[in-house]
């Protein structure tokens, strides 16, 4: 496995065994490559990933949950992009194969409040199992507290309630490579740019949440150690819940004021949609924008040679699967990772079709195929 530092600093470390005072710039194809090869990613509270492929349920596991008649729900953060979709597909996939009746998926809207309720009237219905993302892991704590003490197997997404500790308070928490997804980014931004890089702007995400922080973090620490030439000249945080439209009033700005900026990174595709529709407002037909998610609304605007030139993707079809598997083994009373991480997935449109199929474990939609000819 490859070392953080590895990818991180490739440039400036290799400047520094030759006795340069100056950082030399990374190649960000070998990167990318790289990156593909690892995950840098730890846990919420600090744990070491453990890859997908060890979470494994034999043909008499199976057997034996199918017996159970388990019931699970899905208590989402958000529902309306194309990441929670592919999550509730995988997981819904798996505990039909396991037998395990889905009673109920709900959409918070990233209200905590709005998801505080939908646990209580959820618990109602007496789950064995709950899937969840918490909204906030503060505002929500309480509140997934009552449905630990309950009994109920939780299985988190990405993140935790604080105060949560691995197989005690819950089984496991699967995420993709946030950290990576992050420094894919920055790799793509700087491929994009050319050698002579220039001024960008970040749109990034404005509260307490595990996994966009992360990409925040890596987005800025590899343009920092790897691409001197790259100067990053305004920041804008979002809250939602109108994620694009917040992005749209952002990047506006930014391009309004700071007329030199040349690519802007949004911390997910929905914002990234607001960065694309403000460049066209302005008129910034090669503004170039690379994100984190592939949802079909970006990979359209790549597929045309938009907008978009590059991201990193999150595997959540696949993140789905695992997730139902990990609350198999709770049921089952077996020992589980404490933080499963899939590797991230650098996207372009070179790759675009090939990536789509590997994202969602289905086709590119007709809308993009079309558009790839």
């Amino acid at each position: 496995m490859l070392n953080r530092r590895v990818l991180l600093g490739s440039a400036t470390a290799f400047a520094l065994v030759l006795g340069l005072n100056t950082p030399a710039f990374a190649d960000p194809d070998a990167a990318l490559a790289a990156l593909q090869e690892t995950v840098l990613s730890k846990g919420p509270n600090g744990e070491e990933p453990t890859a997908p492929s060890a979470v494994v349920l034999s043909d008499e596991e199976l057997a034996k949950i199918k017996e159970m008649g388990a019931t699970a729900a899905i208590v989402m953060h958000y529902g309306g992009n194309d990441w929670s979709r592919a999550q509730i597909n995988g997981l819904q996939t798996q505990f039909d194969a396991m037998g395990i009746e889905v009673i109920a998926v709900t959409d918070a809207g990233f209200k905590p409040e709005k998801q505080v309720s939908d646990l209580e009237t959820i618990m109602a219905q007496a789950p064995d199992i709950i899937v969840s993302i918490p909204a906030d892991p503060t505002a929500t704590a309480a509140a997934y507290r009552a449905v630990a003490e309950a009994g109920v197997k939780l299985v988190f997404m990405d993140n935790v309630p604080t105060g949560f500790v691995a197989g005690e308070d819950f089984v496991s928490v699967v995420s993709a490579d946030n950290y990576g997804n992050g420094v894919a980014a920055a790799h793509l931004m700087a491929k994009a740019l050319g050698p002579d890089g220039g001024d960008i702007g970040l749109v990034y995400h404005a509260a307490d949440f595990f996994v966009t922080k992360q990409r925040y973090d890596a987005f800025k620490a590899t343009i920092a150690s790897d691409y001197p030439q790259i100067n990053i000249v305004a920041e804008q945080g979002i809250g939602g819940p109108d994620f694009s439209g917040d992005a749209e009033k952002a990047a506006g700005a930014m391009l309004t004021s700071n007329q030199s900026i040349k690519g802007i990174w949004a911390v997910w595709d929905v914002p990234a949609e607001g960065v694309v529709s403000a460049a066209r407002a302005a008129g910034r037909d090669d503004l170039i924008i690379t994100t984190v998610d592939l949802g079909e609304n970006v990979a359209i605007n790549m597929a045309q040679g938009g907008f978009i030139k590059g991201l990193g993707a999150q595997r959540p079809y696949d993140a789905g699967i695992v997730e139902a598997k990990l609350a198999g083994y709770a049921l089952l009373g077996k020992e589980a990772p404490a933080f499963v991480a899939l590797p991230a997935l650098p996207v372009t449109r070179d790759n675009l079709l090939e990536a789509w199929t590997q994202v969602y474990s289905a086709e590119a939609t007709d809308n993009i195929k079309s558009l790839m000819k």
